[in-house]
């Protein structure tokens, strides 16, 4: 007979076991991985684009569609969560997202990379606020911003990991095999479902609708915009969100091309810079957690939106004069724009915080992956600012977009030390 796991719900006086910990490993190596598989096309598209004769706009198209697609798994799944539970749509997601990357690597041609890259999307869309979700229903309210940013670390593990792949082997094996080979992160769902506890407040919630007395099913987006105090909250988080994915895709898409483009850095110099700015970010997720469970969760997000937009300005408007009487800062100022990033650990805290569970799982993935899907239009919007003012003007705007984000975050309510609503 199969015993059930130990209870998943961290109470405050309580320390995690080993349950605990696999679902925190679980939604981080997800996370890992999902940023992995999203971002590991951007590495490939210099082989890809000789192997199969694509314009640039083709590979703009391809890379637009991955972030679009995002923004429908974000949808689709997060209801998928909040009606069938967090474990098994965590792993759904793990399994779409891997299969459209193996998938990617036997694609003819742009059609069928295309297609494959959109599948590809709709699981990376999906896992990220379902693994926020559990952590958020598993750990005390003392802690939960903590154990939120463990998860968010994983952001900066998968970009360095895609660039690994794409810079060492890539050359050796072909942009194909770096395709087939990332079916791999499959096998994290063998794990989730042999050792993985559901969230007890999933579970809680879905017994007393079984009973009756939960009073409303799950919902999905359309209750998210009907319900009249659930629509102020999520307009509200979908606004902090898509002004704050605008500041992360300004700075990122086109930030190598500007040190390599106009800064004259060299392509190895470039790198090395970039890898500066995301152990600024791995440190940044790490710092939030820790400020957003002692001083709020308002308060940490406004700090590190300033940082970052600090960060920007200084290595864009104000690079010369910082470069030529003091050359080192500009390099600490490329690690505080990456630190500042670290206000997306706010997001699940944040949005665990604000909705009851039966609409949890569907605000979280609806508001960021939908935020995140607009963000295809970002490459068109620097190019166009660039003509004008240069690559310097397209990405300073994220700072911008960062400090609009600090002080929108005002407009939510506070919610530390709030308990989540069953």
């Amino acid at each position: 007979m199969q015993t059930r796991p130990h209870p998943a719900f961290l109470h405050e006086h309580e320390t995690p076991t080993r349950s605990h910990w696999v679902i925190l490993a679980m939604s981080w190596a997800g996370w890992v991985f999902d940023f992995y598989d999203l971002l590991l096309l951007s590495f490939l598209l210099v082989p890809i684009q000789r192997d199969l004769g694509l314009r640039p706009e083709q590979l703009s198209l391809l890379l637009g569609a991955s972030l679009a697609s995002t923004a429908v798994g974000g949808v689709v799944f997060g209801h998928l969560a909040d009606r069938f539970g967090r474990k098994r749509v965590l792993s759904w997601t793990i399994l779409t997202y891997s299969i459209g990357t193996f998938l990617c690597g036997l694609a003819p041609d742009l059609a069928g990379l295309l297609a494959f890259r959109v599948v590809t999307g709709l699981g990376v869309g999906g896992e990220w606020a379902t693994g926020q979700t559990l952590i958020g229903e598993t750990f005390p309210a003392r802690a939960r911003a903590r154990y939120a940013a463990y998860m968010q670390t994983g952001a900066p593990i998968g970009i360095a990991l895609a660039a690994l792949v794409g810079g060492f082997f890539v050359p050796r094996f072909g942009w194909r095999a770096a395709f087939l080979v990332s079916v791999l992160p499959a096998l994290l769902v063998v794990v989730i479902r042999r050792s993985m506890p559901e969230s007890d407040v999933w579970e809680a919630r879905r017994r007393l609708a079984e009973r009756g007395e939960s009073g409303r099913e799950p919902a999905h987006l359309g209750t998210l915009l009907v319900e009249p105090e659930l629509r102020s909250r999520f307009l509200r988080g979908f606004v902090l969100a898509l002004t704050d994915m605008s500041a992360y895709w300004f700075t990122y898409t086109w930030l190598p091309a500007y040190l390599y483009d106009q800064l004259g850095f060299s392509l190895a110099r470039s790198g090395l810079w970039m890898l500066v700015t995301q152990l600024g970010g791995f440190l940044g997720y790490l710092s939030f957690g820790l400020l957003a469970d002692s001083q709020g969760r308002r308060r940490a997000y406004t700090l590190f939106s300033v940082l970052w937009a600090a960060g920007l300005l200084a290595v864009t408007w104000f690079w010369d004069a910082i470069a030529s009487t003091q050359p080192s800062l500009t390099l600490v100022c490329m690690f505080v724009v990456g630190f500042g990033t670290g206000n997306f650990s706010g997001y699940g805290p944040i949005f665990s915080e604000l909705f009851p569970t039966r609409v949890r799982n569907t605000a979280m993935g609806s508001a960021f992956n939908l935020a995140r899907g607009v963000q295809f239009a970002t490459p068109i919007a620097i190019t166009w600012i660039a003509r004008s003012h240069g690559l310097a003007g397209g990405i300073s705007l994220a700072a911008f977009f960062a400090l609009f984000s600090g002080i929108w975050v005002w407009t939510l309510p506070e919610t530390k030390g709030q308990p989540v609503e069953p």
